[in-house]
């Protein structure tokens, strides 16, 4: 018997962070609290069991591109080929109908030929790729390079108050992304999941004015980190600024006990990637974002 619940309590919660850790052991799961500052009237969290025992998980919410719902339907290796997640995408996708969007997107695993055969059999076709890429950071940092003429560079935790400042400039960084939608990360957002590793977290200077900034946020595992946003103001690029960035960064993270610091780009994405190869990233894990017409017919 296939139960699908609302995710409410704090032992749900949990139960919905082991079923990630399981699916995607790469990724950090979050905790409870976390969750409980993501809740919103959009946003839908459920569990799942399989006769009683914990199965899979489920997330649906708006997706940064406002016309579309984002659905994470996830099922435990384990407990695959029973009907779980066909039973949580229908709950998802009636929650999404709600939201009067028109598309749903997901990510399946490159690695996961089943979970790409369960997107397609729903009519989900691919979209768009990211990368993962991984910088180990086993003693062999080298020493940042000369920074452009003019320009210092301060950390979050050093002046807090950058962060918001810095949120005009990270619009522009969005503005250019390479993807085919437009990408919207409000205020309230980039100030909660941006600079978590505050002194990790740089912004670059030029006569008092913000030209750049790269972002490091902390993870599960206490010596992984990720990658947040890396933008340079349009006029300084081509400077080598956004290097100079990630190599502080980096620095940063190997002098306080990070041993692993991960990156996503997107594909079309070439030379923030080409960038990383520089600075001795290696690639790992690809997800793929798959979209589909709402309703879902052959789920009718």
């Amino acid at each position: 018997m296939i139960e699908v619940r609302r995710a409410e309590t704090d032992a749900d919660l949990e139960a919905w962070i082991q079923v990630r850790r399981a699916v995607l052991p790469n990724e950090s799961g979050g905790t409870v609290e976390y969750m409980r500052e993501l809740e919103t009237p959009d946003r839908l969290v459920l569990v799942a069991e399989l006769d009683g025992e914990l199965a899979g998980s489920g997330l649906a919410d708006r997706s940064s591109n406002r016309e579309r719902v984002f659905l994470a339907p996830r099922v435990l290796p384990e407990r695959r080929r029973c009907g779980v997640g066909t039973a949580l995408l229908r709950e998802l996708v009636t929650h999404g109908e709600r939201l009067d969007v028109s598309e749903a997107s997901a990510h399946v695993e490159g690695a996961d030929p089943g979970g790409v055969a369960f997107a397609e059999r729903f009519g989900f076709k691919e979209t768009d790729r990211e990368v993962e890429q991984v910088r180990l950071l086993d003693g062999n940092v080298p020493a940042p390079s000369p920074l452009p003429d003019g320009v210092e560079v301060v950390s979050i935790a050093e002046r807090p108050e950058l962060l918001e400042q810095s949120f005009e400039l990270a619009r522009q960084g969005y503005e250019d992304m390479a993807v085919p939608w437009s990408v919207v990360v409000p205020l309230e957002e980039w100030l909660r999941d941006e600079a978590t590793l505050p002194g990790g977290s740089l912004v670059a200077l030029a006569e008092d004015e913000i030209v750049g900034y790269s972002g490091l946020m902390d993870h599960d595992d206490d010596v992984v980190a990720e990658d947040g946003l890396t933008v340079v103001r349009r006029d300084w690029r081509r400077r080598g600024l956004a290097r100079a960035l990630k190599e502080r960064e980096l620095a940063w993270a190997a002098e306080n006990g990070i041993r692993e610091v991960i990156t996503w780009t997107q594909t079309g994405n070439d030379a923030m990637r080409a960038a990383n190869e520089r600075l001795g990233y290696a690639y790992r894990d690809v997800s793929i974002t798959v979209v589909a017409p709402l309703p879902l017919k052959s789920l009718a």
